[in-house]
């Protein structure tokens, strides 16, 4: 529109207040107005000294050669100015506005780029887990709970989110993502993106259909499900992942929170590795790392830091030294289990579990242990650690002993 076009139109309405007549691109022009109060006054692109804002005033309050004296030129003049700031005033809250929100964005898409890996937009994930409902809530954590969902082209995703009462926090996501976003392998969960909006922050893997080993082997009826042939090829795969993490990955990594609950299971009932929260790297040469700090779940940490007198280890081990070590097995089992692996799996886990760290295998010593055939002759296991034979004075000593080791240093070489 030219400038008088756009004045007739403003002029066609009582309630346009104000109009003007910007440059738009190739000195093209168009038309901007303002009906009712007159707010929300900015800068439009490309505008120069040039370029003006004309606003309507009542007729009484219009300069006037004829019957208009200084006295009434005043108002006008004021009213110019007093809208002139206003009209300042306004851009300069507006421009404050807008570059508030684009550093906002320009915060979050940095934040996404550094985890290096695909970002979901928050609308999507909300979405595929019909708004995070409970009825799609398919487990909870240390990190926050977990949501099973759908991508619109059918893939089928697990979503962990942070919650505000997290156990772990922003350090523990941050390492979780850096960790597996550089980890590649078919005994590890894949993990598919992240979503990373205000204070949302959540983690989207592959689907595992079958959830986690301890929904099995502790559960009456699933534990059947698991013949000894397939519960030795979860072992073999667990420990398959591991000497990756160990050994052939890029980053040398302790996983620190090896569990049931953390060894997810696929359709075929194939192993994988997760939860990476807890994880720690260790560099290529470095075979000691000083900590302060006990790390891990009760039960399934380093023999130096559990009491062993009264758990599965300190029973496991009375029943190896008694060679009785097959009562160790589940019962369902009886049908299906081949014996010399049942006990090469017991007599290498005992094996894992001395009492000092330098006698314990590495993870390619373990995997060969595991898949050697009958008859291969195997070190015998010594004492796990901390194990007193079960007395009640022996426990409390045990007790002590364990509380004031967690001061200690822990050997995190990768064994």
């Amino acid at each position: 529109m030219s400038l008088n076009e756009c004045q007739s139109q403003c002029s066609k309405s009582c309630s346009c207040t104000a109009y003007a007549n910007p440059f738009i691109s190739d000195g093209v022009s168009g038309c901007l107005m303002w009906f009712g109060d007159l707010i929300d006054i900015r800068e439009p692109p490309g505008a120069d000294s040039n370029i003006n804002i004309y606003i309507r005033l009542p007729v009484s309050e219009l300069e006037s050669t004829n019957d208009l004296d200084k006295k009434t030129k005043r108002p006008t003049k004021l009213i110019f100015i007093l809208t002139a700031v206003g009209v300042l005033i306004s851009g300069l809250i507006i421009g404050g506005i807008l570059l508030k929100i684009r550093l906002t964005r320009q915060g979050e898409e940095r934040k996404t780029k550094d985890l290096e890996l695909p970002s979901f937009d928050l609308a999507t994930v909300a979405a595929a887990t019909d708004n995070f409902s409970s009825e799609n809530m398919i487990g909870e954590g240390g990190f926050g709970p977990v949501y099973w969902g759908s991508l619109s082209d059918g893939q089928g995703i697990a979503v962990k989110r942070l919650s505000k009462t997290s156990r772990q926090g922003i350090e523990e996501f941050k390492n979780e993502v850096m960790l597996i976003a550089k980890l590649q392998h078919r005994n590890l969960v894949r993990l598919l993106g992240c979503c990373t909006k205000g204070e949302e922050m959540m983690l989207i893997y592959e689907y595992m259909q079958n959830k986690s080993l301890d929904n099995f082997i502790f559960d009456q009826y699933k534990r059947t499900i698991l013949s000894w042939p397939k519960r030795y090829d979860i072992i073999m795969g667990i420990a398959r992942g591991l000497l990756y993490l160990h050994h052939d990955s890029r980053l040398k990594i302790i996983h620190r929170d090896l569990k049931t609950s953390n060894i997810l299971l696929d359709e075929y009932l194939n192993p994988k590795i997760s939860d990476f929260g807890l994880a720690r790297i260790v560099g290529g040469c470095q075979h000691i790392s000083r900590t302060k700090r006990v790390i891990g779940t009760y039960g399934y940490m380093a023999p130096e830091h559990r009491d062993n007198s009264d758990s599965l280890l300190g029973h496991a081990w009375l029943l190896w030294k008694e060679d009785k070590a097959l009562e160790l097995m589940d019962e369902c089992l009886k049908y299906s289990f081949v014996e010399w692996q049942v006990k090469r799996c017991i007599h290498v886990g005992l094996l894992c579990v001395q009492k000092y760290a330098k006698d314990r295998p590495v993870m390619s010593s373990v995997l060969f242990m595991l898949g050697s055939e009958e008859g291969v002759n195997l070190p015998d296991p010594k004492e796990p650690g901390f194990f007193m034979g079960g007395s009640s004075h022996n426990e409390e000593n045990c007790k002590a002993e364990s509380i004031a080791n967690t001061m200690t240093i822990t050997d995190l070489e990768a064994r």
